[in-house]
């Protein structure tokens, strides 16, 4: 940590053991292997989903962000696409897991940002959850400005060093930042942090965002696992981002959650309002287009939650 660089800036860390290769959470780890049946599931996923995207043109606007903050008490999310989200507190600032790729090798973006990225103002801090190509996006975060720096999870201190970020935090599971109001924690998941094949020494979760009256959870990637409710027991969440795509994936890996998981992991969480993300802007799943949002309402409805979902627009700050 780089707590000496900041006077009123303080760490703290919860007992909890170190990160080893292959084997960060016990059963929380999605794996490298891929399932039976993944030849098949690829070239579905390269003729129907990779392909025919290449060919079609990026839909949504792109508008400019709101500089001025919230009123005091609450908060302001705004989607961007993807996983990517400007939070804005009345005193504070972050931006997590920014993306503005247009392409991730072949993979076309199918939905344009919702913010210009030259226009966003310099934050308090970027979270990055963790080092996959689709959350830690290099070349959109040479742009953006953080007064305080960048937090990523432990071991992915070396792909950021050469970003001019005024200060690194690497964090563990359940470790704090702390800066004036603002406070940052970093919570467990059930995924793989790894950008390489070989690196499988990358931490990776979500992060708990806190400031004034409003407790922001932003999942990170994840597959569906008990940790969500130890996550619930330890703090109070009222506004939850949770991922609902990419399920169908054409590994056949268990690393993200499906639209029901992903209510299951709202009601395990006892947050007050879910706001989903991680769908319709990169082609990841064999799932179609819009089954992901689909999905959720049905069963928001079938459960009686409805009124918790708060379904983002990208650029379109939602003030709760």
């Amino acid at each position: 940590m780089c707590a000496e660089l900041f006077a009123d800036f303080t760490t703290t860390t919860v007992p909890f053991p170190k990160p080893k290769p292959l084997q960060f959470f016990r059963g929380r780890y999605g794996g490298l292997m891929p399932q039976k049946g993944w030849p098949q599931r690829n070239v579905h996923y390269w003729r129907h989903r990779v392909v025919p995207t290449i060919f079609q043109r990026t839909h949504g606007d792109t508008m400019e962000p709101v500089s001025e903050p919230p009123i005091a008490g609450n908060v302001r999310v705004t989607w961007i696409g993807h996983a990517s989200f400007f939070i804005q507190f009345a005193g504070h600032s972050v931006m997590i897991d920014p993306n503005w790729a247009r392409w991730h090798g072949p993979v076309k973006r199918i939905r344009e940002p919702g913010l210009t990225l030259k226009k966003v103002p310099e934050v308090d801090l970027v979270l990055v959850t963790h080092a996959h190509f689709d959350h830690l996006h290099k070349p959109t975060l040479k742009i953006l400005q953080a007064r305080e720096g960048i937090v990523v999870p432990t071991g992915s201190r070396g792909l950021v060093n050469r970003l001019k970020f005024p200060a690194i935090y690497e964090m563990n599971i359940w470790d704090h930042l702390q800066f004036s109001e603002l406070e940052v924690i970093h919570t467990p998941s059930h995924h793989w942090g790894a950008r390489f094949i070989h690196d499988t020494h990358r931490n990776y979760g979500g992060y708990i965002v806190r400031a004034g009256e409003k407790s922001i959870f932003h999942c990170g990637d994840s597959a569906y696992f008990d940790g969500f409710q130890e996550i619930g027991e330890r703090y109070p969440i009222d506004i939850a981002l949770m991922p609902i795509g990419a399920y169908e994936t054409p590994s056949g890996r268990d690393v993200h959650m499906n639209p029901e998981d992903a209510l299951r992991a709202f009601i395990d969480l006892k947050a007050k309002v879910l706001i989903p993300m991680h769908y319709a802007t990169f082609p990841l799943g064999n799932e179609p287009h819009d089954e992901p949002l689909e999905r959720l309402l049905m069963e928001a409805d079938r459960l009686g939650i409805s009124e918790q979902i708060l379904i983002a627009e990208e650029g379109i700050g939602i003030e709760w």
